[in-house]
């Protein structure tokens, strides 16, 4: 219930500067908030009868919180209970004068911009009362309550009012004033600390002046007196700059009046209406001008302006005064050619000569530096090295030199004449910085690089000007079409146009000593552009023994009598020796490769005559000491991804082999990280993209951090390494059509150190135990023997019997037991990374399901298995989810295995594109019906048909038995493996004996 009794109001600013409303009884008992929001806002519309009000307890006890703009419209006319019986506080008598004041005042519009609030950097309006109204607000700031408080109140009531009201015109007032004006959007600075409130009103546009004129100036350049009507005088190069004021018409911009800084005397003819006040409007601007100019007073006639500036004086003028001036409202007339030469650094470039590139001698090479000679460009001018250092020395910021005006400013200066000696005491450009110029902007005549001795100071661009030869260079590195097709003599394959382009684009690196990533899909031939590119770099040597004196110097660093040599993974050195058997046989191939290899000193005379030694990656690592006291005639890394982790021991060793021509070979250029790119092209071009830690800086964090794949960094890379890495995919419509229906290879592997002890194990026991059997235990231990070798072959616990133990453990661990089941795991990484399915087939159930665990766990993605005890409808089931594209992708399965038996014929499994035969049946027959659940009708992809075997072991001697006579390979090795029962004891020995060479060590 509310009291009757005698209720004192009083009212206290918060700090946060709303306001705190206290009633207190006659007893000195505070009143509640809910009886304080009846007695003094139950008639208040605006705060919902006081429902809106927040209380709080302070020291004076509770209270309720009206904000500033409330308080003022509750103050301006209090509507209390009737039956209330209230006393106002003294200040609150006061305040409630003040609230009448301020409302009328923003009803009426009397209010102005406040310079105080804007000095504190925020925006702000005051009360501009008149005449009687004013002498009571000074009454009022006069009072207990100081100017400060009263201020304040206006200015948040305002701002409240402007949020609260977007379309009132207090609000349209401030958007007209702050839309581009830089002095009310970025506050005060020290610059502007000369400003009083009527020069700051004036710059933000608020206050005009009240004359048909306004006071400008110009500055005038020494050597023509130009006018700003357009007169000029003549040239006098040995005057100094000049200040002039001009009184301009503001109804008519081309009508001037100019008049003398420090006399004050009008030259030209004045209209009458402006003669009135005009000496004061003068002097008005003149004291404008010194309070932002003070060093521009003159030191004879103070108060006045010095007409005569000097060269530093002037530049000073051009570059900070005359904005000072500009921002104050002052307008400021300048030469002409400021505008463009005051936005236009000066230009360093580097000018190639003219020689460069039209040399015979083919190696160019990434370190090889390029002659060249500086120019200048400023302003228009183009100065020789001699003409800019000249120039300098006269130490001054502007000059005039072949009709032109040149700023020297001396930041630019110090950074090109640093940018100067930087590449000086590096000896000049490298081929590879003109190429990074070159890829790395977006392939214009003149490229860039940015040059720097001190990381602190602003960076600048060098400009690189190419002659004709660099330019014809590197187009043909940008447009591979354009080179001309190479015919490779000894070379057993008829290359296909994409191989032949290739072939000719390495040769043509080879050429101009950089190095290549040919990365093109599986199945496209990498192997034989390689072997092609060794027949013609043997055969070029060839030709240079043959020729002139001169010629034969010319080429000496690039066709060398030393080697080349090719590492690749162990899972196919076998295959390369194929290859190379197969295609390039006229090639001397070294192995380099188990127990028995060369060492130490004798390493290099066990190589000599060779052209092409083949190693493995592990033994590039453990035998680094001989590999690298060699300088290799070529360095060829095939399935390159392997040094895709720069940091490791093996990456490092074979990055740091030498050789005069570097390439990679891969399908995989990039698997999962930016950094593995720059893995392989710091072995092909050592430093191209600069260190892994600059690489990783500029371009892998961004672009990998980046929401949407940094496309303007994503381009760069790619414009860097295109010129050196070779990509075509089976997509590609010219090289689809260029392909086969059917491509059939053999994967060659060797067998693991298990693998050879199990495998000569289960020979000595057939060897031991044959002669002593009657004919069909014989045929018995051979068929049971020959089942065991290719269970080995497959993997250890196949034959181990090892069951689901061979399923504990990581993948990779159990995939290293078996080089067969590691190069299979490796394939199928690249055909999926392509989008590729497959089928495996298998004649063994046991391997099918360690292939199915392996896979999955390796993969992470499902794979399926289909032998003679899956049931139809689960066998339907299976093939569905692999031929339906229909399907959701998780639904979906795209690798899968079967059994030979079950799997081999019969089936439509058109979805995949890759056929892998992990076993052989040595029934071409058998075989190529199993390829056919792939390839036949409804197949719209090419066919990858893969075939392993195990070098060293009954699996290789077979597959060279059937290639020998493949025109009766059903006559000798008829149907199954019963024809090898009927071989004598002599042959068998020579079948199933084990090569040790081809077992890892």
């Amino acid at each position: 219930m509310i009291s009757l009794s005698q209720i004192h109001i009083r009212v206290q600013k918060l700090p946060t500067g709303s306001f705190a409303f206290y009633g207190e009884t006659e007893q000195a008992n505070e009143v509640p908030g809910y009886a304080l929001r009846k007695l003094l806002f139950a008639w208040h519309e605006g705060s919902f009868y006081g429902t809106q009000l927040e209380s709080i307890r302070t020291g004076y006890g509770e209270c309720l919180v009206v904000t500033p703009y409330m308080a003022l419209n509750y103050l301006a006319a209090p509507r209390t209970l009737l039956h209330g019986k209230l006393s106002w506080d003294t200040d609150v008598l006061a305040m409630k004068k003040g609230a009448a004041l301020f409302k009328e005042a923003l009803e009426a519009g009397w209010y102005m911009p406040s310079f105080r609030h804007w000095l504190q950097g925020g925006m702000g309006w005051k009360p501009q009362l008149p005449g009687t109204r004013l002498g009571e607000l000074e009454q009022l700031y006069s009072g207990q309550q100081g100017e400060d408080f009263w201020l304040d109140w206006f200015h948040s009531a305002a701002l409240e009012m402007v949020k609260e009201a977007p379309e009132s015109e207090m609000a349209k007032a401030w958007n007209r004033l702050s839309e581009g004006n830089a002095l009310l959007q970025e506050g005060p600075t020290a610059e502007v600390s000369w400003m009083q409130e009527d020069d700051w009103l004036l710059a933000i546009g608020w206050k005009q002046e009240g004359t048909p004129y306004r006071i400008c100036v110009q500055l005038v350049e020494p050597y023509a007196e130009t006018y700003v009507d357009g007169t000029t005088t003549a040239k006098d190069n040995g005057a100094d700059w000049r200040l002039r004021f001009i009184a301009q018409d503001r109804k008519d911009a081309n009508h001037f009046v100019e008049f003398s800084t420090t006399g004050n005397s009008l030259v030209g003819k004045v209209p009458e209406a402006w003669q009135d006040g005009i000496d004061a409007s003068i002097q008005n601007q003149t004291n404008r001008m010194l309070r932002i100019l003070p060093q521009l007073e003159s030191e004879f006639q103070q108060g006045k302006i010095v007409e005569q500036l000097s060269d530093d004086q002037a530049w000073e003028f051009l570059t900070e005064s005359s904005l000072l001036l500009a921002a104050a409202g002052i307008s400021v007339f300048l030469p002409s050619w400021w505008g463009e030469l005051s936005r236009t650094r000066p230009q360093l470039r580097a000018k190639v000569r003219s020689s460069v590139g039209t040399s015979r001698k083919p190696m160019f090479g990434m370190d090889h530096i390029i002659q060249y000679d500086w120019r200048v460009a400023m302003g228009g001018v183009d100065l020789s090295e001699e003409e800019f250092l000249e120039i300098t020395e006269q130490k001054k910021r502007l000059i005039y030199i072949r009709g032109r005006w040149v700023q020297l400013n001396p930041a630019d200066i110090e950074q090109m004449k640093a940018a100067m000696r930087q590449r000086e005491k590096r000896k000049g450009f490298s081929f590879r910085d003109v190429l990074e110029m070159q890829f790395s902007e977006d392939s214009s005549e003149q490229a860039s690089i940015v040059s720097s001795t001190d990381e602190r100071k602003e960076e600048f661009k060098v400009h690189l000007e190419l002659n004709g030869s660099l330019r014809t260079l590197l187009r043909k590195l940008n447009q591979r079409e354009s080179l001309p097709l190479v015919q490779v003599d000894g070379l057993e394959a008829d290359l296909r146009p994409y191989q032949a382009e290739g072939v000719s684009w390495l040769l043509f690196l080879r050429e101009i000593g950089l190095g290549g990533c040919l990365a093109d899909d599986m199945g496209l031939g990498k192997t034989v552009q390689f072997i092609a590119y060794l027949l013609a770099v043997k055969a070029a040597a060839k030709n240079a023994e043959q020729s002139t004196a001169q010629v034969q110097a010319e080429l000496k660093s690039s066709v060398s009598r030393v080697p080349s040599l090719l590492v690749c993974p162990t899972s196919v050195l076998g295959n390369w020796q194929k290859e190379l058997e197969r295609f390039g046989p006229s090639l001397n191939i070294h192995l380099h490769y188990g127990a028995q290899r060369t060492k130490g000193d004798a390493f290099e005379a066990s190589v000599a005559g060779a052209d092409l030694v083949i190693t493995s990656y592990n033994i590039a690592l453990l035998d680094e000491e001989e590999l690298s006291s060699l300088t290799w005639n070529t360095l060829c890394l095939d399935e390159a991804q392997n040094i895709k982790n720069a940091y490791t021991k093996q990456s490092q060793a074979i990055r740091g082999l030498n050789a005069h021509h570097r390439i990679a070979l891969t399908g995989t250029p990039m698997e999962n990280r930016l950094t593995e790119l720059w893995s392989i092209f710091d072995f092909i071009n050592p430093g191209y993209l600069g260190t892994l830690r600059h690489f990783t800086h500029h371009y892998v964090g961004p672009i990998e951090k980046s929401t949407d794949g940094a496309p303007g960094l994503t381009s760069r890379v790619q414009r860097l390494i295109r010129p050196f890495l070779l990509r075509r995919v089976k997509k590609d419509p010219a090289i689809q059509l260029s392909l086969p229906e059917k491509v059939e290879s053999k994967a060659y592997v060797a067998l693991t150190t298990e693998q050879g002890a199990l495998y000569e194990n289960v020979v000595q026991t057939l060897m031991e135990r044959i002669d002593s059997l009657s004919v069909m235990e014989k045929k018995g231990l051979i068929l049971a023997s020959l089942m065991k070798l290719k269970q080995i072959c497959d993997h250890p616990s196949l034959f181990l019997k090892e069951g689901d133990r061979a399923g504990a453990g990581a993948a990779s661990a159990r995939a290293v037991r078996s080089a067969k089941l590691e190069r299979l795991l490796e394939m199928i990484d690249e055909l999926r990374s392509e989008g590729g399915g497959c089928l495996i087939f298998t004649q063994f159930v046991e391997m099918g399901h360690l292939l199915q665990r392996v896979i999955a766990q390796e993969r992470g993605e499902p794979v399926l298995f289909l032998h003679g005890a899956v049931a139809k409808a689960k066998r339907d089931e299976m093939i569905a989810r692999f031929q339906d594209d229909a399907l959701p992708e998780a639904e979906r399965c795209r690798i899968f295995i079967l059994s030979l038996k079950a799997g081999g014929t019969g089936l439509n499994l058109t979805a995949a594109n890759h056929v892998f035969h992990y076993d052989r049946w040595w029934n071409p027959a058998v075989e190529n019906q199993a390829t056919d659940r792939a390839f036949r009708i409804g197949q719209s992809r090419d066919v990858q048909v893969h075939k392993f075997i195990t070098l060293g072991t009954l699996e290789e001697r077979i597959d060279e038995m059937i290639e020998r006579k493949k025109g009766l390979s059903e006559q000798i090795v008829g149907s199954g493996e019963n024809w090898v029962t009927e071989m004598s004891t002599s042959e068998l020995r020579e079948l199933f004996a084990l090569r040790r060479e081809w077992v890892e060590k």
